[in-house]
């Protein structure tokens, strides 16, 4: 019971007291990813506290992986993610809590990124996209990108500039796992559901596991997968959008 032990104490301590030494966050964060984090609280609940809405693990504030008040725009996904807390059984699952992952990462920015960084980011992923759409976008047979008109470059620029900084982060981790800008877009505007974005986005896949076969319960495991990170970044930029959430100071803008 030690080692549970020790490795609750360090849970407590790196996301309860924002002031740390290095070695104890470094020890944490290779216990926290290895999975040996034992559940240590009973229940998690929300509170609000001047605009924000905050999660508690029985009476501790909640704090992300740097030591900051946990803290999230709106009441939905306050809610959201103390589901994701109460849902954990013995072990804490951190890979399976992807709506606390995506705001600790806009509270810490672990990478450094600017808003500018992730919009380029984003954007980046038009250059390859496989799915087309209503834009003047054109298809291409060669090994290099067809061109990109102007126009769409400046239509979809701005509509990626128009989230704020917590949309932004999720909608990112859409792009990412759906290799697609357009797809997410057409989630975030209502236009497609995420399985029929899975769907798409996977056609490639699809087309080489007929060629060359796939292994029936791993090709199932990584449809879910993806389904439930997509989902979880639909919902979070839905959540954190500025008619959802209360109009906050923009966190990149305090970072850089």
């Amino acid at each position: 019971m030690a080692a549970p032990m020790r490795t609750c104490k360090h849970f407590i301590e790196t996301f309860f007291k924002p002031n740390l030494s290095k070695s104890v966050n470094v020890q944490f964060i290779r216990k926290y990813k290895t999975g040996e984090l034992k559940k240590f609280y009973k229940n998690a609940r929300i509170v609000q506290n001047q605009g924000w809405f905050e999660v508690n693990l029985d009476q501790r504030k909640l704090r992300s992986p740097s030591g900051k008040l946990f803290q999230v725009p709106s009441e939905p996904l306050a809610l959201a993610i103390a589901t994701e807390w109460n849902s954990q059984k013995d072990t804490i699952k951190r890979q399976n809590m992807h709506l606390t992952t995506l705001s600790n990462t806009v509270m810490d920015n672990p990478m450094q990124r600017s808003r500018e960084d992730i919009v380029r980011g984003v954007l980046h992923f038009l250059e390859t996209d496989t799915i087309l759409y209503q834009v003047e976008l054109n298809s291409t047979t060669s090994l290099m990108p067809p061109d990109i008109p102007e126009k769409t470059n400046e239509v979809i620029s701005r509509k990626v500039n128009s989230l704020n900084d917590w949309a932004l982060v999720g909608f990112q981790y859409g792009v990412e796992n759906l290799k697609s800008i357009i797809l997410m877009l057409g989630i975030t505007d209502k236009l497609l559901t995420v399985e029929k974005a899975v769907q798409l986005a996977r056609l490639e896949t699809v087309y080489q596991t007929k060629t060359w076969g796939n292994v029936e319960w791993h090709h199932d495991v990584d449809i879910y997968q993806l389904q439930s990170r997509v989902a979880a970044a639909a919902l979070f930029v839905h959540w954190c959008s500025n008619d959802m959430a209360a109009t906050h100071k923009t966190t990149y803008s305090n970072q850089t």
